[in-house]
């Protein structure tokens, strides 16, 4: 894990001591937008935009399911990074060995090494950590965007003319509702896991854990009678939340100390899990070597053996029953 500073880059773990041993994320940088009809200065057009994600990354597991939903793999091609992140932070091989993992692409538009090149091209003097996703624009040969919220908005959105998918992930009568949901749950669980997890205090920790456990309760009651977070159809807050929801087991509950319950013990958020899971073209995006390898052979403040644990068997594929629920409220 690392950052680069005025483009130069430094390895280099976050900064707790300044925050009272809580983790702080950084914000994106780069916002820009892709629109239909270019009005934002990217125009939607098939094969200019490319995505550079991580499949151990929820934040840009988003990217490649709603990518997936909506058709649009022969629109937006995609490269995988390397799950092991060392001293170089995301790269498109295992520094270690020289050698690509399996499932890892390379980086077959620049041609680099690691991501923090990318983002020496986007912005030579660029200061900040080095994230995925990153939508990149070939055309202009810089970055677009490397926030997955507004990313997968713009895949929803933007790319309409290019797809025979009708799918809308974030009608905008739901949109309220939707941005209310994601608020609480990215505060409390998407990242809330990482606060818990990258804490370097006991207070912080019990803090971030806490908050966790009682969303996870108030979501449990919700899935228990409702069979979508928001209305009556699957929208972007129900993705968001299952790319948390399916390491939980593998890799928070354990290696972030998120113990106080396995998710496989909330029958409507394992259920909830299964159902997304099963959707046609999501199971393509999910590469589970790839998650529990980059957290247990990465973080080496938490897990400084590097031993990748073999559990928990889980069957995403088991029936999960709920389509008996009802969709509208």
């Amino acid at each position: 894990m690392g950052l680069l500073i005025e483009g130069r880059w430094a390895d280099q773990w976050y900064d707790t001591k300044s925050t009272g041993g809580r983790f702080v994320r950084q914000d994106s940088a780069f916002r820009g937008t892709v629109t239909a009809d270019g009005s934002s200065g990217f125009k939607a057009e098939p094969d200019r935009y490319h995505l550079y994600v991580s499949y151990a990354c929820p934040w840009a597991h988003r990217t490649l399911i709603v990518r997936a939903l909506k058709g649009l793999e022969d629109v937006i091609s995609v490269d995988v990074v390397d799950p092991f992140m060392g001293a170089q932070g995301w790269t498109f091989a295992d520094l270690r060995t020289g050698v690509r993992s399996p499932g890892a692409t390379g980086d077959r538009v620049n041609g680099g090494a690691a991501l923090h090149e990318v983002y020496a091209m986007a912005k030579p003097d660029y200061t900040g950590r080095v994230t995925v996703p990153v939508l990149w624009d070939k055309q202009t040969r810089s970055i677009v965007n490397n926030e997955s919220a507004e990313i997968i908005r713009m895949l929803n959105s933007a790319f309409g003319e290019f797809t025979d998918r009708s799918v809308d992930l974030s009608p905008a009568a739901l949109l309220p509702e939707i941005d209310a949901i994601n608020a609480e749950v990215y505060d409390r669980v998407n990242n809330g896991v990482y606060k818990a997890g990258f804490a370097t205090d006991q207070a912080a920790y019990e803090e971030a854990v806490t908050q966790l456990f009682e969303t996870l309760e108030r979501l449990e009651a919700h899935l228990s009678a409702h069979r979508w977070l928001v209305g009556d159809r699957l929208t972007e807050a129900d993705i968001r939340l299952f790319t948390t929801l399916l390491r939980f087991d593998p890799v928070y509950h354990g290696h972030f100390k998120c113990n106080l319950r396995p998710l496989h013990e909330y029958p409507a958020l394992w259920g909830f899990t299964r159902e997304i899971a099963q959707l046609p073209g999501v199971a393509a995006t999910i590469e589970m070597t790839h998650i529990k390898r980059h957290y247990y052979e990465s973080h080496h403040t938490i897990n400084p053996t590097g031993i990748v644990p073999k559990g928990p068997v889980l069957d995403l594929a088991a029936p999960h029953g709920r389509e008996r629920l009802p969709e509208a409220r």
